[in-house]
C-alpha cells in the first residue's frame, strides 16, 4: 500500500510525457518520473518501527531501517538535478533558435 504513491505519481508523469507536445512540459514530465522512482527506492529500505542504523553498546535492534537506498537516492537526486538542468539549457537554446516550445513546429521548420 505504500508503494501506491510513487506508482500513481509515475503514471501521472508518463502520461504527460506521452500526450504533452511542449518541451517543458516534456522536462517536467520526466523530472517527476525521476522523483517518483526515487521515492520507491527509499521506501524500499523503510521499516515500520525500524531504529535508525546506529549502533549502542548494549542495545540490540533487530529492525533497522536500511540506509542503502536513501544514500543511493541521494546521490541520483544531485544527478538528475544536474540532467534537469542540461535539459532546460538545451530547450533555452532551442526557444532561441525556433521560438516555440512546440516539437510539431520545430519539426517542420529548417535550419
Amino acid at each position: 500500500m505504500i508503494y501506491l504513491l510513487p506508482i500513481v505519481l509515475f503514471l501521472i508523469a508518463l502520461s504527460g510525457l506521452l500526450v504533452k507536445r511542449n518541451l517543458m512540459k516534456i522536462i517536467i514530465s520526466l523530472t517527476l518520473m525521476e522523483y517518483a522512482t526515487f521515492l520507491f527506492f527509499a521506501l524500499i529500505g523503510y521499516r515500520a518501527e525500524g531504529f535508525p542504523p546506529i549502533e549502542v553498546k548494549g542495545v540490540y535492534y533487530v529492525d533497522f531501517v536500511d540506509p542503502l537506498p536513501q544514500a543511493l537516492v541521494l546521490t541520483a537526486i544531485v544527478i538528475g538535478l544536474a540532467t534537469t538542468a542540461l535539459l532546460v539549457a538545451i530547450a533555452v537554446r532551442i526557444y532561441e533558435k525556433y521560438g516555440t516550445f512546440d516539437i510539431d513546429k520545430i519539426r517542420k521548420l529548417k535550419g
